[in-house]
């Protein structure tokens, strides 16, 4: 039978690979930003957090804190890739939301899963790259490669995760064959160009609708997911090693140091109840990706939660930036 040997979760932000010298370019796109979900759940121009700002964000700010708190998330995540390589996985479950890159206005699922045998990532033509910002461009490393990237599916997991899932009540969409002109998307690319998931693992996507509305699940609904999703793995007629990894979060595009706390505080005393408990309107816009977390920690259960970081990367006074965060389960 299948066993869960090992999680992971990590913040994928541009912010973690794009070097301290393209901070400020990614402040400038929060200062561009007219919609910004601020702490008390409401969404605020630029202008207008930064009226609302606690006093003394400055120091955040110094050059010197921002290439520390840089070095802090490169020595987490060597740590992260330490934790697969030690595991010795055979596939790896990547819990992930889709940005309008596999899925867009033809279809948006709130739960996906793909057992087809391979997916691929690729690069926007040089004419769309052009356009994007630097700061985003400086750390596609992370995310594509510079040819299309061809990741294996463990297509026979994917196919039964699906048939499980469906039996336990959740409706969700299978696809078997990648969109045409669709990418993979970078929360499922991050894990094999950042955490060192081998070329040579195959993934088992698992899609979360977290950013668009209406069809988001609930945080009860996504720990209910990963609960179902160890199940499946559990009655899998093979020996297979599996690993469980969360990609994204935590609170951006302004960090949410209380909202940050309480997730990490919960998955560390493996409270289901508080994970399960999290309000709706708190996970929107970028905070939405905890929920992958969620999901990852109900997958987990079993398993001993260890944070082995939180880096909240203040970018602006006005408090702009992302939670940068780090766990694994053992």
């Amino acid at each position: 039978m299948a066993d869960i040997v090992a999680g992971i979760a990590s913040s994928h932000t541009p912010q973690l690979s794009s070097g301290v010298d393209m901070w400020p370019d990614h402040a400038e796109r929060d200062r561009r930003n007219p919609r910004l979900l601020g702490t008390d759940a409401r969404y605020h121009t630029y202008d207008e957090l930064l009226e609302l700002a606690p006093p003394g964000l400055g120091p955040q700010l110094a050059p010197d804190v921002w290439e520390a708190k840089y070095r802090r998330c490169q020595d987490a995540i060597a740590l992260l890739a330490d934790s697969l390589r030690v595991a010795r996985a055979d596939v790896a479950i990547v819990i992930g939301d889709d940005q309008r890159e596999m899925f867009t206005d033809d279809g948006i699922p709130a739960i996906a899963c793909f057992a087809g045998p391979e997916l691929t990532d690729m690069r926007p033509p040089e004419d769309a790259l052009a356009r994007i910002p630097a700061g985003i461009r400086a750390a596609f490393w992370a995310v594509h490669g510079e040819e299309p990237g061809r990741h294996p599916v463990a297509g026979g997991l994917s196919m039964h995760i699906a048939s499980c899932l469906t039996a336990d009540g959740f409706d969700l969409t299978l696809l078997t064959e990648q969109p045409a002109g669709r990418t993979l998307g970078h929360a499922f690319t991050f894990p094999r160009y950042r955490l060192g998931l081998t070329e040579a693992t195959p993934i088992v996507p698992v899609f979360v609708n977290t950013y668009y509305q209406p069809n988001v699940p609930s945080a009860a609904r996504c720990y209910a997911l990963g609960q179902a999703l160890r199940r499946a793995v559990s009655c899998w007629e093979s020996p297979a090693r599996v690993a469980v990894i969360a990609s994204g979060g935590l609170s951006h595009f302004v960090v949410d140091e209380n909202l940050d706390s309480s997730v990490l505080d919960a998955l560390a005393g493996g409270d289901a109840a508080r994970l399960g408990a999290l309000p709706r309107d708190r996970l929107r816009s970028g905070n939405s990706e905890i929920l992958n977390w969620v999901t990852a920690a109900g997958a987990l259960e079993g398993l001993r939660a260890g944070v082995i970081d939180y880096v909240p990367g203040y970018r602006t006074p006005a408090g702009t930036g992302a939670g940068m965060a780090f766990a694994r389960w053992q």
